[in-house]
């Protein structure tokens, strides 16, 4: 909830300071991007202000409502940023390495370092479906009634790599429909963006994609409408909540509620204010089309990507879990009450 694009447009000063921070966040040997947000006012705030810097994955239009809050000064008493960090887990580990406040990502994150010994908490939710669609190259028959498994049967298709979530969810449907992913169908596994190019080559005839470059593909003709809808189909999936160290739970509470109530009037400011929150992303994705920005957009609001409340619910959890369990991810069993912390959004 895996819209993506950077906005990156600095001033000389801003671009010796930016680099500055992404070298302090980079992690083990992981490439850093050079997308930051910061709120326009974050020059005025005190320099006694707790300095809360969120890893991202990648600059992604799901995140909207925690660009929303830095826009619009929602963070109080804290000095919120982002910061990108591309590559694998390196959004988490800037968090474990105590290079970043906290990150965002699935809550199985969290259970994976639980599996290792760390502890990290789920502290509000973000995106709450599972932020994929599977799409059919232009010209392919598509299926007709609920007979999906008959159609999905030899087909090769193209989707992310293994250990990403879209690959996951991927395994997890087809194995929902009773196919075998190493005998009935073909994963291509590939990067999101050479999927317009595998479809293209004809490598595969179906892909498992996300937004922006689903509704890219359909307006170039490359593919059809979604005869998948993961977010419909799977329900409520806490696909990327806040996610810090448990100690910063204890010893700082107070940056964590203030964190939490900010972000919760972000997530208010989308559900109430879609114009404003399109003017937003228009700031923070000022590379992509306007008409493909308005879209997908429209598609989120349509597919109900956001939880507006902030609530992680036990429910959300554990379909997140029996996803990448059916993935062989994780092999422990871990309880909502090991990853998720509720208290803030609830108190």
């Amino acid at each position: 909830m895996k819209l993506f694009n950077q906005n990156v447009r600095f001033h000389a000063l801003s671009f010796l300071i930016l680099s500055f921070v992404l070298m302090l966040a980079g992690c083990g040997g992981t490439t850093s991007s050079s997308n930051t947000t910061k709120s326009e006012g974050a020059s005025t705030k005190k320099s006694a202000d707790t300095k809360v810097v969120i890893a991202e994955p990648m600059h992604n239009l799901g995140y909207l409502p925690l660009y929303v809050a830095i826009d619009q000064g929602y963070f109080e008493g804290i000095d919120v940023s982002i910061t990108t960090l591309a590559g694998g887990g390196a959004h988490t580990n800037a968090v474990l390495t105590d290079q970043a406040w906290g990150f965002i990502g699935g809550p199985e994150h969290n259970a994976f370092a639980n599996a290792k010994g760390a502890e990290l908490r789920a502290i509000i939710n973000v995106v709450n479906r599972g932020n994929v669609y599977f799409t059919a190259a232009s010209g392919e028959e598509l299926p007709s009634g609920d007979n999906l498994a008959e159609y999905f049967k030899g087909k090769k298709i193209a989707t992310g790599f293994y250990g990403g979530t879209p690959n996951s969810i991927t395994r997890y449907y087809l194995a929902e429909l009773g196919l075998d992913v190493e005998k009935d169908v073909t994963l291509i596994e590939v990067d999101n963006a050479a999927m317009t190019s595998i479809i293209e080559k004809d490598q595969a005839s179906i892909a498992v994609i996300s937004e922006p470059i689903l509704t890219q593909g359909i307006e170039a003709g490359i593919w059809t409408e979604p005869f998948v809808n993961v977010p419909e189909d799977l329900g409520a999936y806490a696909y990327s909540t806040i996610n810090i160290k448990q100690d910063t739970i204890k010893n700082n509470p107070e940056s964590v509620k203030a964190f939490v109530s900010g972000l919760k009037k972000g997530l208010q400011y989308v559900k109430d204010n879609p114009e404003g929150s399109y003017e937003i992303a228009r700031k923070e994705f000022s590379t992509m089309d306007t008409d493909v920005l308005k879209k997908t957009l429209d598609r989120s609001y349509a597919d109900g990507l956001w939880e507006f409340s902030g609530e992680i619910t036990k429910e959300s959890v554990e379909t997140n879990l029996s996803v990448v369990k059916n993935a062989g991810m994780l092999k422990e069993d871990i309880t909502y009450d090991q990853i998720v912390v509720m208290s803030f959004v609830k108190p």
